[in-house]
């Protein structure tokens, strides 16, 4: 298990098989994520011989920025290489009112929690390329550390919305939100981490039984089964009425509104009729909708509606006293829909090279 992916238990049962008492433990958490140093020859209050085994144990590896993308923008977009020759994004919102329409300076971090992904989406590039992997718990905390020494800002909201199906990695998941949350970690509070799922109904049923408070946003996409499962293949498995039930157990368990992320795309799902709809099913449950304008995707046909139509629809939701947001552009011009970098630099790379 890589350093990062380590509990404060799992380094005091570590260095206790290395024959260490339990305090290096403490020392070694507030060199990870107090001072952020990962070079153990830097830590210099556990002994010489300590640092040499945990060297070999746990050599230090740090995701390596490959590409960044919109540098002093509200919307910045990391290309991170992970250690096996995988990529993955990570997008920073700074100074925004984000994801909730909430007017604030918050600066937000979106994650990956997978390498690509395989729930196929119909608007979303990560899927484009196939499934590789999951990410382990380390690499999920990892982006954090890496987006805010990369930008020089706190960050005080985190999202799962990157690559992949965070539901769908759910132990490695959970344990990463238990570090970020944790004292001895970076301290962020379990209501400012929302995690974000296609629908995975079993798994939202299992969420809602962990501790912490955690909040969650469900892509819906269409207040229809027939607009939904043509947007999202996984509403053939978990239709509306199944997730709809789930939700409804998430909200009575939690005592916490969900958040309904709504991609507005052109001619597929923008129509008043489906707005009338999603107002009822935001109604039933006291949700949140988030209208967020389809980005365009090389590969993909679906584009964004226009203005009015988007104010249209969101005039629609407001009328029918359904609490809804329509976010402005963030990162359209720097394709920060999820793994368009990655396909965008994976394209540039395997192209032939220039007759010398």
């Amino acid at each position: 298990m890589d350093l990062l992916s380590l509990t404060k238990e799992d380094w005091e049962v570590r260095l206790g098989e290395m024959g260490q008492p339990k305090f290096r433990a403490k020392q070694i958490l507030e060199w990870l994520y107090r001072r952020r140093v990962r070079d153990w020859a830097e830590m210099t209050n556990l002994p010489a011989p300590l640092r040499e085994g945990l060297e070999k144990a746990f050599p230090p590896v740090v995701l390596a920025r490959v590409r960044e993308a919109g540098a002093g923008d509200a919307t910045r977009k990391f290309l991170f290489g992970l250690a096996d020759g995988q990529r993955i994004e990570s997008v920073l919102l700074s100074a925004s009112p984000a994801f909730y329409g909430e007017a604030s300076d918050r600066r937000t971090v979106c994650l990956s929690s997978q390498v690509g992904c395989a729930y196929g989406c119909k608007f979303c590039a990560s899927g484009l390329d196939g499934w590789k992997r999951n990410l382990t718990a380390g690499e999920m905390v990892d982006q954090f550390l890496q987006v805010e020494a990369l930008s020089g800002e706190k960050i005080n909201n985190i999202v799962f919305m990157g690559m992949g199906e965070p539901l769908a990695n759910f132990d490695n998941l959970m344990r990463a939100i238990g570090i970020l949350n944790a004292q001895w970690g970076p301290g962020l509070g379990a209501r400012h981490m929302t995690v974000s799922t296609s629908g995975l109904v079993p798994q939202i049923r299992q969420l809602a039984d962990q501790p912490l408070q955690v909040r969650l946003a469900v892509s819906l996409h269409g207040a229809t089964d027939e607009v939904r499962s043509r947007i999202m293949p996984v509403n053939k498995k978990y239709p509306l009425g199944e997730l709809l039930e789930a939700c409804e157990e998430y909200v009575r368990k939690k005592k916490q509104r969900i958040t309904f992320e709504y991609i507005l795309i052109r001619d597929v799902n923008d129509m008043p009729a489906q707005a009338a709809l999603l107002a009822g099913l935001t109604r039933r449950l006291n949700a949140k909708i988030n209208l967020i304008p389809c980005n365009a995707v090389g590969g993909l046909d679906w584009r964004r509606p226009e203005e009015d139509r988007q104010e249209a629809f969101l005039a629609v939701l407001r009328n029918a006293g359904a609490l809804a947001t329509l976010r402005r552009e963030k990162g359209h011009d720097i394709a920060a829909a999820c793994g368009q970098l990655r396909l965008q630099v994976q394209a540039q790379e395997q192209k032939p090279a220039p007759p010398a």
